[in-house]
């Protein structure tokens, strides 16, 4: 059977440092048949420069430079001249093992399947985080959906587009908002809405460097969740709602409820309190009418019941009852 092409893009902004190890990544690839394009994103460094030499060194590659507009712009760039029959991404500070595309080409193409999702392993200061459990697993939309939502501690079936292989013409209307974080988000939910199987590959083909300085995570992280984040996890719900899926929506919405709540203990703890932490309240109580009717819901466990209803009604009793519970109950826990 012959092979298929496969586009990657890559988003490159200032990165002279990571982007050869990137590249270099790609290049040793056992599945050859590549298209791989680098989009410079109005790099003031020497990235655009690298990016040439590599061009000029391997046929398979192609180059755009183009004025900064961001991580949405630049990945959108590339989807406009893709031409391969699969998608993949890969941010240009990571990089991957060298079967990562290999395997989840021959999954798509076995379970006849429009996205494979591999796990990743976490890159950061103090040590490598892997919970591979090398094995994998064929799901329908519906079950996918689930997961997607929901959680599975057996599944790492997340967001982020660089560790999933779209076949191309699932997403090629789908792009990426410019001019916001977090843009996976609806990229994923819309291309998951549209799909019919999905292959999940439990092995950390790909490598997230987690904490590297100046990266878009790192940096202005309360508002990117007031901003981007919780925009997009409410556009999300919407979308669901949309799409006939009134179900997931509802367990979509006390998942962003439950996440609400992390994001105020993480406001309350770190810089400008009242302002983000604030507003956390402020949306919620906005939504009480909704949370009352998602969390008569069966699947809502007791505890998140009391929690919401804690948090509604004296937001900093909750706070500090989180605090006595995290600094005296979990270290009992552990120990026992």
């Amino acid at each position: 059977m012959e092979e298929k092409l496969i586009s990657i893009i890559v988003a490159v902004y200032n990165i002279e440092k990571y982007i050869a190890r990137c590249i270099d990544s790609i290049l040793s690839q056992t599945y050859s048949k590549l298209e791989i394009i680098l989009v410079d994103d109005g790099s003031t460094d020497s990235s655009g420069r690298i990016c040439d030499d590599y061009k000029a060194r391997d046929g398979r590659i192609r180059v755009i430079h183009k004025p900064n507009g961001g991580l949405s712009d630049a990945r959108n760039a590339g989807l406009e001249i893709a031409s391969g029959e699969y998608i993949g991404f890969v941010d240009g500070d990571d990089w991957i093992e060298a079967d990562m595309y290999r395997a989840m080409y021959q999954a798509c193409e076995t379970e006849e399947a429009e996205i494979a999702v591999c796990r990743y392993k976490q890159i950061t200061k103090s040590g490598v985080i892997d919970a591979s459990a090398h094995n994998s697993v064929s799901l329908s939309k519906a079950e996918a959906l689930e997961i997607y939502v929901c959680g599975d501690e057996r599944y790492l079936i997340y967001n982020s587009v660089w560790s999933k292989l779209f076949t191309h013409r699932l997403i090629q209307d789908i792009r990426f908002p410019v001019g916001r974080n977090s843009e996976d988000i609806m990229f994923t939910t819309k291309a998951f809405c549209r799909m019919k199987r999905l292959v999940y590959l439990d092995i950390a083909y790909y490598n997230y460097v987690l904490d590297r300085e100046g990266s878009i995570m790192n940096e202005k992280a309360g508002e990117r969740r007031l901003k981007d984040e919780i925009p997009f996890w409410r556009e999300q719900i919407a979308y669901f709602q949309s799409e006939g899926l009134a179900g997931l929506s509802d367990k979509a919405a006390y998942h962003f409820y439950r996440r609400l709540l992390f994001y105020y203990i993480e406001f309350m703890d770190g810089e400008q309190t009242e302002t983000f932490a604030g507003e956390i309240v402020r949306q919620l109580r906005q939504d009480r009418k909704c949370i009352r009717r998602i969390y008569q819901k069966p699947y809502v466990a007791v505890g998140d019941r009391v929690r919401i209803r804690l948090m509604l009604a004296w937001p900093r009793l909750y706070y500090q009852i989180v605090k006595w519970y995290d600094r005296y109950i979990i270290p009992i826990r552990n120990r026992s």
